[in-house]
């Protein structure tokens, strides 16, 4: 018996200890699980899902807001400020919060979302139903609907929020980009986007640079999303971008700009001009400029009124028209550089010694290779090699290039840099259009050498042209001179090491004479600038089997020592304004009057003949009081001529006054016991005149004249083609009426 319970009892206890142990492993295998289970959602939350819960725990606890970096500021060489930011606030929503207040209520709040969306609307000159849709973006805590708003915009939104107890708008320092100069260099310094991003122009091109760095403000906020600001507050300080010092100079870019607007209204031309000023011995762009222009502070609007036309019609879209106001013709596109090539190809050949100053050629008004025959201007018979470039003579450049051959000719070309880019620190620049050498044919060569048949950068051309004559050396043009910190240090600076020599110092010179020949006597008399010594070469070249020309000066000075070295060119002038078109008509008198204007004011002092010197301007003698007498030897001490007013002894007034400037041989009228009038002078109709005829109707119309443009040359050929005053105008007796003389029958 006790051992038939004794049995029992073991079996009993085998059975639990299967139980406990079946127990066990079964709890074992559901802690495993349950562990796994919990391992993976914690590994989910706390590995896979970390940054998005972090980022959702930060954003219900804190609000980071964005800081703008100052964007760098823009100065011409002067140090005149070009482009700038100035401080502007940023206006946004935050649709969350805004909702939690309009459905709080134990906090019940006196506006709605319709009445903060049309009093923000209001204030902010917005779209109301625009801010109405952004504040049903409830999920979101950042919504802009105002973009760098002006100081008194933002400071009428602040009390606002104040007066109201608005939560949910916001206002967050921000920079706003403005260019004090407006149109001015608008195709070099570029714009900015709405996130104040560069676009176009050096804003595009350094915009690295310029940009800076972000910064951040980081404020803890309770539960219903209002700010703690002394419970958690951290500030990540922006650092403002560099400043850019340019080459630009603020003053030769507006004498520029002024010019070519000038000329393009003038001849009519629809496609506008461009022009280029730079220094011969660095590379430096002193102005760049193209027609037409525009607004950088609104430059998405359209300025030109015949683009607007255009777009009104239907015939282009707004699109179309933004692009090609913002195209930098200096850059942006080819052309075909007629005769102003021609000193390139005089270079080489001088260089390679297949010409020289005594090489003679015989012009018999064309020339005939491959079948083709090519015509010249004139019948120009026995030239020197100065009279050839004078008179543009295509035949002689055709046989100069022929000498050099097309291996040399194409080195040439490849080292004056037109087959390559200039390197310029700006954006979209174009390449040259050359054909392959290995196609290359005689006749081809014919044409390239006086300038036809391949197109080329305008800028490319100017800086192969400052190389023929200025010593030969090549230089890249360049916009950006250095850059400065926030504390005005130089933290980069250009290197102005030339990037060759492409002809010698011997050659250049000669170059030089050439060209100044070409101003003096030949198809660039109309260049000529009083007091200096310009060197130039006129083109004139067609635009294919339309008719069409492009017509350009380049011009440089002083002759002797370039400083500086212009490019003009007008697209496609009309052929009905009463003028010949050609580069010496068109261009070279704006090109005289640019040049008159930059010159003094880079300090490079005239020099005048004996001649010349009796006509400079001169500061008129007070000589009232005196006998009339005495007046008249004082002015004529002067340079000066007079007229008498009146039958008295003593001057009682004059015209002009004392201590004003005026020409030399000028008239100055002396009133002897007469009364001076009051009334005003009629301004005659100049333009057409001779010199002796505009003096003389200036004159009998109590008015002065300077004359500028073709001074030094003589012939019935010479006629105003400019005056500074319109016919027509009311101004006061003695006023100085500037006009620009030439000969109009130049043919290039």
């Amino acid at each position: 018996m006790d051992h038939s319970v004794n049995r029992k009892s073991e079996e009993v206890r085998r059975a639990n200890r299967v139980i406990q142990s079946r127990t066990f492993v079964l709890m074992l295998i559901l802690g495993i699980g349950i562990f796994l289970l919990l391992f993976m959602k914690l590994y989910q939350l706390q590995i896979n899902r970390h940054e998005e819960l972090q980022r959702l725990a930060v954003n219900q606890q804190t609000r980071s807001t964005v800081v703008s970096a100052s964007r760098g500021t823009i100065y011409d060489r002067s140090g005149n400020v070009l482009a700038i930011s100035a401080t502007a606030e940023t206006v946004f929503l935050s649709p969350k919060e805004i909702n939690d207040a309009v459905n709080d209520a134990q906090n019940p709040v006196s506006w709605t979302k319709d009445s903060v969306a049309a009093d923000l609307a209001r204030i902010l000159d917005a779209n109301e139903e625009n801010i109405r849709q952004r504040m049903e973006r409830t999920y979101s805590q950042y919504e802009v609907i105002k973009l760098r708003a002006d100081e008194d915009v933002a400071n009428e939104v602040r009390r606002y929020i104040n007066d109201n107890k608005i939560r949910g708008v916001y206002l967050v320092t921000d920079a706003k980009r403005y260019y004090p100069y407006s149109t001015l260099a608008s195709h070099i310094i570029g714009f900015v986007g709405d996130d104040n991003t560069g676009l176009y122009g050096l804003e595009a091109r350094y915009e690295e640079e310029l940009e800076g760095q972000t910064g951040l403000v980081i404020t803890a906020k309770d539960n219903k999303g209002n700010d703690l600001l002394y419970e958690y507050e951290q500030y990540f300080d922006a650092r403002d971008g560099y400043d850019l010092v340019l080459t630009i100079d603020s003053k030769i870019q507006y004498y520029l700009e002024k010019g070519i607007e000038e000329i393009v209204n003038k001849y009519d031309s629809p496609l506008g001009g461009q022009g280029i000023i730079l220094n011969a011995k660095t590379g430096a762009i002193l102005g760049m400029a193209s027609y037409p222009n525009y607004d950088l502070n609104h430059f998405a609007a359209i300025q030109d009124p015949d683009m607007q036309s255009a777009i009104d019609a239907g015939t282009a879209t707004l699109g179309e028209m933004q692009m090609r106001q913002w195209w930098n013709k200096s850059l942006n596109e080819t052309y075909e550089p007629g005769s102003t090539f021609k000193p390139l190809t005089m270079a080489a050949a001088l260089e390679e010694g297949v010409i020289d100053m005594n090489t003679t050629y015989t012009c018999t008004g064309s020339i005939s290779l491959s079948g083709a025959t090519i015509h010249c201007t004139g019948h120009h018979g026995l030239q020197t090699l100065k009279e050839t470039a004078a008179h543009s003579c295509n035949p002689a450049f055709i046989t100069y290039g022929l000498r050099l051959g097309t291996e040399k000719f194409y080195q040439y070309m490849r080292s004056f840099g037109l087959m390559s880019s200039t390197g310029v620190d700006l954006g979209g620049e174009a390449s040259s259009i050359f054909k392959p050498e290995e196609n290359f044919t005689q006749l081809d060569l014919a044409c390239y050498a006086f300038g036809q048949n391949f197109n080329v950068t305008p800028l490319s051309l100017v800086a192969a042209q400052a190389a023929c004559v200025n010593g030969g050396y090549l230089y890249s043009p360049y916009l950006v001179e250095q850059m400065l910190d926030g504390d005005g240090n130089v933290v980069w600076q250009h290197d102005s090491t030339p990037v060759r020599q492409v002809v010698s110092e011997a050659t250049s010179a000669k170059v030089r004479e050439c060209l100044e020949y070409v101003v003096a006597e030949g198809t660039g008399r109309n260049g000529q600038v009083a007091g200096y010594r310009i060197g130039g070469k006129t083109g004139t070249a067609d635009k294919g089997q339309t008719g069409d020309l492009i017509v350009s000066f380049l011009s440089f000075a002083p002759a002797d020592d370039p400083e500086i070295v212009m490019l003009i060119t007008l697209d496609t002038p009309s052929r009905t304004c009463g003028t010949y078109p050609s580069g010496g008509n068109m261009v070279a008198p704006i090109s005289s009057q640019i040049m008159s204007e930059v010159l003094p004011y880079l300090g490079i002092e005239p020099s005048y003949s004996a001649e010349e010197l009796l006509g400079a301007d001169t500061t008129v003698p007070n000589v009232v009081g005196m006998s009339v007498t005495e007046g008249k030897q004082r002015l004529g001490e002067r340079g000066l001529s007079t007229r008498v007013v009146g039958e008295g002894d003593t001057v009682t007034d004059q015209t002009p006054v004392g201590g004003a400037i005026i020409p030399g041989k000028s008239i100055v009228v002396l009133y002897a016991d007469a009364q001076k009038p009051d009334t005003l002078c009629t301004v005659p109709q100049l333009v057409g005149c001779t010199p002796a005829e505009a003096n003389t109707v200036a004159t009998n119309a109590g008015l002065l004249i300077r004359f500028a443009g073709a001074t030094s040359s003589s012939g019935d050929a010479i006629r105003v083609m400019n005056q500074s005053e319109s016919p027509g105008n009311q101004v006061p007796a003695g006023t100085v009426i500037t006009v620009q003389l030439g000969d109009n029958t130049v043919q290039d």
